[in-house]
């Protein structure tokens, strides 16, 4: 069953870009994973510090497999220092 990622990233302080390019490396890299439907990354139009990646999945355990891979672990090390809270991932099911 499709499984949806909704993460949400808010920089710290002068770490935009920084958060900016992981959060480029990290899409291009994982639009390869096996099971990845779909991976974007967006900006927030009225908070420049707030980010999210939306990505689509064939199922959890594609999604459990990608969070298992060196880059996405490799992000995840990368990303904690430059955003101002801990991590916030929801999987999500569409409602119908």
């Amino acid at each position: 069953m499709d499984m949806f990622i909704f993460a949400r990233f808010r920089a710290r302080e002068g770490r935009e870009v920084a958060l900016a390019a992981a959060l480029r490396d990290e899409v291009r890299a994982s639009r390869q994973d096996g099971g990845c439907l779909s991976h974007h990354a967006f900006r927030s139009t009225r908070d420049p510090r707030l980010f999210f990646i939306h990505s689509h999945w064939v199922d959890e355990a594609a999604f459990e497999a990608h969070a298992e891979l060196p880059h996405t672990k490799t992000f995840v090390n990368c990303v904690e220092p430059l955003i101002d809270h801990p991590l916030d991932v929801v999987r999500a099911r569409p409602l119908d």
